[in-house]
This record gives structure tokens, C-alpha cells and sequence, in this order.
């Protein structure tokens, strides 16, 4: 398979976060996957911050969409800030996975006064791939325990608002307590867990 990894974590060589990435794409290279990689913070191009009112969109979210449509599986690696994932990957998903292209929106009544609005979201270019989201809290689990019931919670909104409208399967690697005096046999437990969903690939 080829998989698209979007990584949006600042520290892109000795992060926990960049320790996933590789530990991710070493496992997966041995299986016989194929990589296609962007470092959000290392692109040259960079996306401006969102907004709905350019369009056509910048040439280099059509070219973030051309690779996704030549790959299997879309994994976005990052960081959890205030209950949502860091700045760079949310801007990334605002402008890549949008209507049309990502999914498109069909009224039920096109021709009814009161219920014009009402519908569904048909999937688009990413129907029935993979999508993977990777990430990590800085606390326990139970410290974002008080909010799992929530939708806006990040696995769960990314899910239920943003995957499931492209019609995306949906995987998850959560990782808590990322701290810096973690202990060498903590982090590899975390390691096997990436070596594992890549070998399930």
C-alpha cells in the first residue's frame, strides 16, 4: 500500500511525536509499504491560514490532493493543544479535506420550501481509503476523561465530523502522559504500538 503521512509537530527530529513517524515508516518499509511524507513544518511552500473565500484554493492544496489520490491510506501524525490537534495539521485538514473534492452535500427535497436543507454528504476522491490519526497528550488519560463523551474531543471529531464524511475507515493511536523524563520501557511499549499498526496494514 501507499500511505500519505502528514506530519505537524514543530520538533521534527527528536520529538516523541517524530519518534512515531519513523519508528511508523521503518516497520512499514519492511512490509513492503510505499511512503509519501510532508513535514508541515519543513515544506517550503506553506499553506496560508484558512479561508473559504479563495477559491479555486492555493496550488499547493491541488497538489496535496493529487498525492492523496494515488495513495491507500492518509495518516496524520501530532500533538493535542486544547482539545484539538495543533494549529498547522487543523489548517492542513481545513483546506485539503473540503468539498467538493473531499465530500459533496445532496439535499434530500431540492424543490421543498422548509426542508431544501435537509440531506446527507456524499464521499469523494478519498472513498473507503484508510485514514489514520496519530496522537499525543501531554496528561494521563484521565485528565481528558471528563470530555471523551464529547464529539469535539479530537479522535472523535476528526472521526465523526471529518473522516466519516469522506467516507474514510478510520484507525487511532492515542498516546498520553508524553512527557520528557518518560522511561525507555514506557516509550518502547508506545514504539511497539506503532510497529503493530503498521505490520496490520
Amino acid at each position: 500500500m501507499k500511505i500519505f503521512i502528514v506530519f505537524g509537530h514543530h520538533n521534527s527530529k527528536t520529538s516523541f511525536n517524530a519518534s512515531i513517524r519513523d519508528t511508523f515508516i521503518t516497520e512499514a518499509l519492511k512490509n513492503n509499504h510505499e511512503i509519501d511524507l510532508v513535514n508541515l513544518f519543513e515544506e517550503k511552500n506553506q499553506l496560508p491560514f484558512y479561508n473559504s473565500d479563495l477559491n479555486p484554493p492555493p496550488q499547493l492544496v491541488i497538489d496535496y490532493r493529487k498525492r492523496l489520490e494515488s495513495t491507500d491510506i492518509m495518516f496524520l501524525i501530532g500533538s493535542c493543544h486544547n482539545l484539538r490537534l495543533n494549529t498547522i495539521l487543523e489548517n492542513w485538514i481545513d483546506w485539503v479535506l473540503h468539498p467538493k473534492w473531499f465530500f459533496s452535500y445532496r439535499s434530500m427535497f431540492p424543490k421543498s420550501k422548509f426542508f431544501k436543507n435537509y440531506g446527507y454528504t456524499v464521499p469523494g476522491a478519498m472513498k473507503g481509503k484508510i485514514g489514520i490519526i496519530s496522537i499525543t497528550y501531554g496528561g494521563p488519560m484521565i485528565s481528558y476523561f471528563n470530555f471523551s463523551i464529547f464529539d469535539n474531543i479530537p479522535y472523535r471529531r476528526l472521526k465523526r465530523a471529518v473522516f466519516q464524511l469522506g467516507g474514510l475507515r478510520t484507525k487511532y493511536l492515542r498516546f498520553y502522559s508524553v512527557l520528557p523524563n518518560m522511561t525507555k520501557e514506557k516509550f518502547e511499549i508506545h514504539m511497539d504500538k506503532v510497529r503493530n499498526l503498521a505490520k496490520s496494514l
